[in-house]
């Protein structure tokens, strides 16, 4: 078997590789209730286009896709963001990080179910 040694096909056999190592459980169902609930892009408010879901820890970083680590983003903000801290990144591009962490605490309590 040839196996391609293009920096892309590194790069794409890493993220399958950490994927991988790490145990995901956001369902169909949780991804379409977190989309509706933010509205848009859960950075910039852009409703433009397909959301992508976007680790607020990202998996290099030893996150995963749960529900209260994925939040939607638009194809622009979930490339510029890559595998960065957010609130670090957020202070960056001049967003409002305050407003981001208060809907996102938001969302997940409303999303998740209660425990108990």
């Amino acid at each position: 078997m040839v196996v391609s040694r293009t920096r892309r096909a590194r790069a794409t056999r890493k993220r399958r590789a950490r994927m991988a190592r790490v145990e995901h459980d956001l369902t169909a169902e949780q991804w379409a209730a977190l989309r509706e609930a933010w509205g848009g892009c859960a950075y910039c408010g852009s409703a433009v286009g397909p959301m992508q879901k976007d680790c607020v820890l990202p998996i290099s970083r030893g996150g995963r896709y749960t529900l209260t680590n994925v939040v939607p983003a638009c194809g622009s903000c979930n490339a510029s963001k890559c595998n960065d801290e957010v609130t670090g990144w957020l202070r960056r591009k001049r967003l409002d990080e305050r407003a981001f962490l208060v809907r996102h605490h938001e969302v997940t309590a409303l999303l998740t179910p209660a425990a108990g």
